[in-house]
C-alpha cells in the first residue's frame, strides 16, 4: 500500500477532561514551585458547580486549592475579560483558542473537538504527509449564531492559517500522539516526575527525537529500556529533564493540546541530543 489515511483528534482547553487535567497540573505546578521534592498523584472530577480533587499529595508547599479552579476558569473563559494584547504565549499556535480570545470568532465557546485525517505516503520507511484529507471541527458556540456563519469562520480563520496552501481538504489521544504511536495507558496530569507514566514518556520522546535529528533513522518508535546517552532511571530522568522545576505554569500548559511537539523552553523533553552511529 503506497498511501494510506490516518486520523487523529484533539479537544479544546474547555473540554471537561481538559479542565480536570488543568486543575490537577495547576496543583502540581504550585507544589513543585514551592517544594521541588513534592510527591503528587492527584486526579480531578467535576460536576455542575463542584470540583473534587482525589489522590495523594505529600508536600511542604502551602497550596490554596480553592483558588486554583477559579483561576482555571478565568483562563478558559478568558474571552469574557481578556484584551487581544493580553493573550499569553500559550494561546499562540492554537487557532481555535486564539480566534476565540481575540474575538475574531466571538460566537465561539471554550469546549470543542477537532479531528484531522491526513493522507500519507510510505517513502522508504518514512511516513510522508501528502495532503489533508478531512478536517472535522465540533465547536461549542453561542446559540444565536448560524451554521453557515460557523462554517465560514472556521474555514477562513482556523483552517486556512494552519493548513499549508499546497494541501487541501475534501470535507468540512489527547495526551500523546493521536493514536499514531504506542501509549502505556497511564494519564499524565497531576503526577510528579517520580511517576514514570509521565517522566518515562518524556525521556523516551527525547530519545526518539534525537535519533531522527541525528540522521540515524527516518522513522523511530522507542520503547523504554537502557541506552547509551540516555539514563532512564526515574531519578535521573527528573534531573536530566529538570522536571522538578516549578513555576511558569509548566505542567498546566501540557494539560491542553498535548505534551509533545511543542516549541516551549519549559518542554525540555523536546530538546534533542546529538548522537553518533556506533563504530
Amino acid at each position: 500500500m503506497d498511501t494510506f489515511l490516518f486520523t487523529s483528534e484533539s479537544v479544546n482547553e474547555g473540554h471537561p477532561n481538559k479542565i480536570c487535567d488543568q486543575v490537577s497540573d495547576a496543583i502540581l505546578d504550585s507544589c513543585l514551585e514551592q517544594d521541588p521534592e513534592s510527591k503528587v498523584a492527584c486526579e480531578t472530577c467535576t460536576k455542575t458547580n463542584m470540583v473534587m480533587v482525589f489522590g495523594e499529595i505529600t508536600t511542604k508547599a502551602k497550596v490554596n486549592y480553592e483558588k486554583i479552579s477559579p483561576d482555571i476558569a478565568q483562563g478558559v473563559h478568558g474571552h469574557l475579560s481578556k484584551k487581544p494584547e493580553e493573550i499569553g504565549a500559550d494561546d499562540q499556535g492554537h487557532m481555535l483558542t486564539e480566534v476565540r480570545m481575540n474575538k475574531t470568532c466571538p460566537w465561539m465557546r471554550p469546549d470543542g473537538k477537532t479531528q484531522v485525517t491526513v493522507e500519507y505516503r510510505n517513502d522508504g520507511g518514512a511516513m510522508v504527509p501528502i495532503r489533508v484529507h478531512t478536517v472535522l471541527i465540533s465547536a461549542q458556540h453561542d446559540k444565536t449564531v448560524t451554521n453557515e456563519k460557523i462554517a465560514a469562520d472556521l474555514k477562513e480563520h482556523v483552517m486556512k492559517p494552519v493548513i499549508p496552501a499546497k494541501t487541501h481538504w475534501t470535507k468540512d489521544y489527547h495526551y500523546t500522539y493521536g493514536g499514531w504511536g504506542a501509549h502505556g495507558g497511564g494519564a499524565f496530569s497531576g503526577k510528579d516526575p517520580t511517576k514514570v507514566d509521565r517522566s518515562g514518556a518524556y525521556i523516551v520522546r527525547q530519545a526518539a527525537k534525537s535519533v531522527l535529528a541525528s540522521g540515524l533513522a527516518r522513522r523511530c518508535i522507542a520503547q523504554v529500556s537502557y541506552a547509551i546517552a540516555f539514563d532512564f532511571r526515574p531519578g535521573m530522568i527528573s534531573i536530566n529533564l529538570d522536571l522538578k522545576r516549578g513555576g511558569n505554569f509548566r505542567y498546566q500548559k501540557t494539560a491542553a493540546y498535548g505534551h509533545f511537539g511543542r516549541d516551549d523552553p519549559d518542554i525540555t523533553w523536546e530538546i534533542v541530543k546529538p548522537l553518533k552511529p556506533k563504530a
